[in-house]
């Protein structure tokens, strides 16, 4: 099997779109990586996307499926509720899983 991507879609209100993108690249994004559990990402902004808001793909690379859940038991139900409790009803986000095929 190939390397694994967990892919988060989220679309984010306009009006916290500046503070959530901060929040998101200083204190979220090193909380995944400092799990140990993935190997990088890519914060991707979608274009031409008929939504209202700002959409984001944000891509998390781990070797294996047994990493990706080792986070999922381990860290991301933590780690997605502090995103509810900084950012409520002001997003929505969701979750697919990726094998990279070369």
């Amino acid at each position: 099997m190939g390397m694994i991507i967990y892919n988060v879609t989220i679309n984010v209100d306009d009006n916290t779109h500046s503070a959530w993108l901060e929040w998101m690249q200083q204190i979220h994004i090193p909380d995944v990586l400092s799990t140990g559990l993935f190997t990088g990402y890519r914060l991707c902004r979608l274009l031409d996307v008929e939504d209202e808001g700002a959409t984001y793909s944000v891509q998390y690379s781990c070797k294996s499926l047994d990493e990706y859940h080792r986070y999922k038991a381990e860290h991301a139900p933590r780690l997605q509720q502090e995103a509810l409790i900084k950012f409520g009803e002001k997003f929505t986000a969701f979750r697919t899983l990726l094998e990279v095929v070369e």
